[in-house]
């Protein structure tokens, strides 16, 4: 009987390990090549796992709930046109003898498995921690307050051993602090409690709100952030779009939007200041070879995800307009993949499309810069000819640039916004697409 292992396949750069969140079929169920077995859910974006070959599925090694590592066997697949589920258990010797299922996983994958529930803040704890955890008297909620080095602040095996040595002493220590700021300042800063009203609607966060919401307390608390603002005369630009967007939506099957031409200038900015371009690691800055621009995008849920156009510097403006074009309707159709979103070293939002004429964004961990630009507005200014100054008519926009102060100083950052806004109004009128 030939058996197969179905992999927790490998999800993009720095994702390790996802949630099952639905089995699509059952012990006993027949299986096509390419069929969906499950559903899970990543720190990035859902997805579905297809079955690499046609079958019966024999056994389900996880539970709904359960966090699997990137490479670890999920289900056992037979080809055995006979196959049932009275096959024997995955530690027998059967199951040992295929060149695919690993005598480890055999032995323990089963038995050390947890089934995950989410803590109260919504936070998920590998099996490994919750273990570890559990075996030295560590309750949930102390668990919840151990700050995580691990991607979007999850703790892993390393935060907790190094907090289990010293758990007393930390204990004691923000309790004295707490004392103390409630002597000196006449209050304790410890979490208010929520009065609900009648008649109040109480609405639990999804799980990617969730999400989004830690890793925005996480981006606050690793990066001091600064917001540097610059005003862009965008109306060469406002007129050579509407000059040409109808022929080329003719051309090229895509729709001209201002998105394209605002990344166009944030990577030529940032070839001009490349210590925007990098992260964090420590004390260790890297400075990214590729400039890879994430751009906020709406789903169909209504939360933002932040897919990246890969190697945006290679790209013309007729190339990122397809990209552009691309991420965003998958994004509302619910279809990226989990490479779509990996690998950003700079992001953009248009927090214009809302209305807005200025934004303060947060910065997408692990980048140390971000950009809002809002929106264009008609505004009277004073324009500067030969013959002498003249009032106009023209279309204006605001560009905000949150920077993270540990390795991006006012100069560097308020450079950089400076060059993007005149990049935009030194703007061909002329320009053929």
């Amino acid at each position: 009987m030939a058996q197969v292992e179905l992999i927790m396949p490998k999800m993009g750069e720095s994702v390790a390990e996802a949630t099952i969140i639905k089995w699509l079929k059952k012990e006993g169920d027949k299986i096509a090549a390419d069929e969906t077995v499950l559903e899970i859910a990543t720190d990035k974006v859902d997805s579905e796992i297809p079955s690499t070959t046609e079958g019966t599925l024999i056994k389900r090694l996880f539970n709904e709930g359960d966090v699997v590592q990137v490479g670890k066997a999920i289900a056992i697949i037979s080809t055995d046109a006979n196959a049932s589920v009275e096959t024997p258990e995955v530690k027998t010797p059967a199951v040992a003898q295929t060149t695919t299922v690993q005598k480890e996983l055999a032995n323990t994958a089963v038995k050390e498995v947890v089934s995950l529930e989410k803590s109260s803040s919504g936070k998920f704890f590998s099996p490994l921690v919750r273990n570890i955890a559990k075996q030295e008297g560590i309750a949930m909620t102390e668990l919840e307050s151990i700050s995580g080095t691990g991607a979007n602040g999850r703790v892993t095996k390393n935060d907790i051993l190094a907090y289990i040595p010293n758990k007393g002493k930390q204990t004691t220590a923000t309790t004295t602090k707490v004392v103390q700021e409630t002597s000196s300042n006449g209050a304790s800063h410890t979490k208010p409690a929520i009065a609900v009203g009648a008649g109040d609607e109480i609405i639990e966060m999804d799980r990617m709100r969730k999400l989004i919401a830690d890793h925005m307390v996480m981006s606050v608390q690793t990066s001091p952030h600064v917001t540097s603002f610059v005003e862009a005369d965008v109306t060469n630009i406002v007129k050579w779009r509407d000059k040409v967007k109808g022929n080329f939506e003719k051309r090229e099957g895509e729709k001209l939007t201002f998105t394209p031409i605002f990344i166009e200038a944030l990577v030529k900015a940032i070839k001009d200041f490349p210590m925007i371009n990098v992260s964090l690691d420590g004390t260790k800055i890297i400075k990214r070879k590729n400039i890879n621009i994430g751009m906020a995008a709406a789903l169909p849920t209504g939360n933002l995800i932040v897919p990246v156009i890969k190697n945006a510097d290679m790209l013309n403006l007729v190339g990122i307009t397809k990209q552009v074009n691309d991420l965003a309707g998958r994004a509302r159709t619910g279809k990226l993949t989990p490479d779509d979103i990996q690998g950003g070293t700079y992001t953009i939002s248009n927090v214009g499309s809302f209305g807005n004429l200025m934004g303060t964004p947060i910065i997408n961990q692990p980048q140390v810069a971000i950009m809002a630009v809002g929106a264009i507005k008609k505004k009277p200014a004073v324009i500067e000819t030969p013959e002498g100054d003249l009032i106009g008519i023209r279309h204006f926009m605001f560009l905000s640039h949150s920077y993270d102060h540990r390795v991006v100083d006012g100069s560097l950052g308020g450079q950089f916004v400076r060059r993007v806004a005149d990049y935009l109004e030194q703007w061909d009128i002329n320009r053929e697409f």
